[in-house]
Formats: structure tokens, C-alpha cells, sequence
């Protein structure tokens, strides 16, 4: 069989990992950017709508990286 048949149905098969990588990429930054918020701000968050805030967010992003990772996986 010809090899660049054998590339093209392997490549064909592929789904692409942008939105894992996307959302992944995504809770990095947030993960970074609340830990040096926290280091620097012992109080982060402070209680009530802020720590709602921050806990949703992290959240949402988990669960979009999890879904990402199980659709393109």
C-alpha cells in the first residue's frame, strides 16, 4: 500500500485538540494567576461573593478542560 495513503487515513482519523488545548491553556493561567494573587493577598478571597466568584470560575474551567479532554480524546 502506498505510505501516503497509509498518512492521509491517519491523519484522517485525528480530531483536532485545539479546544483541550484552548481550555486547558486557559485553567493554567487561571491556576497561575489566583496563586500569585494569593501568595501576594493573604485575604484572597475574601469570604462571600469574591470566593463564590473565584470558586466558579475554577469550576467551570475544570469542567470544560474534562469535557474538552473526553470529546478529542
Amino acid at each position: 500500500m502506498d505510505p501516503l495513503v497509509l498518512i492521509a487515513a491517519e491523519t484522517a482519523e485525528e480530531s483536532s485538540k485545539a479546544a483541550f488545548y484552548v481550555a486547558g491553556g486557559l485553567l493554567a493561567v487561571w491556576a497561575v494567576a489566583v496563586s500569585a494573587v494569593g501568595i501576594t493577598r493573604p485575604s484572597f478571597p475574601d469570604t462571600g461573593s469574591p470566593a463564590r466568584a473565584v470558586i466558579a470560575i475554577t469550576v467551570v474551567l475544570v469542567l470544560a478542560t474534562m469535557a474538552a479532554a473526553a470529546v478529542t480524546g
